[in-house]
């Protein structure tokens, strides 16, 4: 299947998005001049913009390629969440089973950038231990009327192991696509998982591999195989950085996609784009490689950008038109 027919083929998808719900707030500015009360920079607030992060954001970059989307999770009852859910509505996500708890805030992550270079980040949030959602009708109900999950684990704890088995099992019964992006922190049991999308340094703990040595090589092969003999995912796609993407399956790397990145600016929610525009893609009935090289693209065009962000078909398309398809 040629990209354009999969990009096409977004607009009939029904994806569930299930995780840890942030909202994301940015403030720009200037800096000119070091604070007399400390050696740090005095940064003059030009303007701020919010945004969704965690689970959130992979609901808007499902949403940003035309998807139907759906998204599950926990957030306060505060004005962080009402903005974050007026925020997901305005773009065409289904919130309503976005639970508020008046007993826990919404999860808020302050970044605050001078001349398109990040200074600090401010979080807040409450015990990982509040950060709960529990299984419903409703929320079995979505899965049954959608055509993938995606489980976005941020470690804040909404997905529980007790949550995540009853919805795996659910899913897998009714014969869905089902996508993790893990955190080895967790220790949660996915075995048997359709696909898992670590990072390169996520890879490592799921392999239970140490950080090799300056100038060592990334034991690609070796963690390839420990995953799948630790977890056994029917897919594992592993964002290597600049290194690119490989793509593994029964244990053994069978591609690997150099980057599609042309300058890099902000990696903030790649990740997001990854899972998103990759289990879109398997779900419209692309190949490993077809869905990995739209992902590939996909994370080029957003670490291109300042900020969490998001990538439309039309930028997507301009892109894949840019770089040959391969065999």
């Amino acid at each position: 299947m040629r990209s354009t027919e999969i990009l096409e083929a977004f607009s009939s998808l029904r994806v569930l998005v299930v995780g840890d719900l942030m909202f994301d707030h940015y403030i720009w500015g200037d800096v000119q001049r070091i604070s007399p009360e400390a050696p740090v920079p005095v940064v003059h607030c030009q303007r701020e913009t919010h945004t969704a992060g965690g689970g959130a954001n992979v609901a808007l970059n499902l949403a940003s390629l035309g998807v139907s989307v759906r998204v599950a999770g926990a957030i306060g009852a505060d004005a962080a969440g009402e903005r974050l859910v007026e925020l997901l509505q305005g773009a065409g996500v289904d919130a309503a089973l976005c639970l508020a708890d008046a007993k826990r805030p919404t999860i808020l992550k302050t970044r605050v950038l001078a001349r398109m270079q990040q200074l600090c980040r401010i979080d807040y949030e409450g015990a990982a231990s509040a950060y709960t959602l529990e299984s419903s009708p409703e929320l079995l109900a979505a899965i049954e009327e959608c055509d993938a999950v995606i489980f976005s684990d941020y470690a804040k704890g909404v997905i529980s192991q007790g949550l995540f088995s009853e919805l795996l099992a659910h899913a897998q019964k009714h014969g869905k696509v089902v996508s993790l992006d893990p955190k080895p922190s967790r220790h949660l049991d996915f075995h048997g998982v359709g696909l898992i999308t670590p990072n390169r340094h996520e890879a490592l703990e799921l392999a239970g591999l140490p950080e090799p040595d300056h100038g060592e090589e990334y034991p690609l092969a070796e963690v390839c195989r420990l995953i799948f003999e630790r977890h056994a995912p029917e897919l594992l796609i592993i964002t290597l950085g600049a290194d690119g993407m490989a793509i593994c399956r029964r244990g053994i790397v069978e591609r690997t996609l150099s980057t599609e990145a042309r300058e890099v600016f902000d990696v903030s929610g790649a990740g997001d784009t990854v899972i998103a525009t990759l289990t879109a893609a398997l779900a419209a009935g692309a190949s490993a490689v077809e869905a990995a090289r739209l992902a590939n693209h996909a994370a080029g065009i957003v670490v291109s950008k300042i900020g969490t962000a998001r990538v439309d078909p039309e930028e997507l398309r301009a892109s894949l038109n840019s770089s040959p398809e391969e065999d």
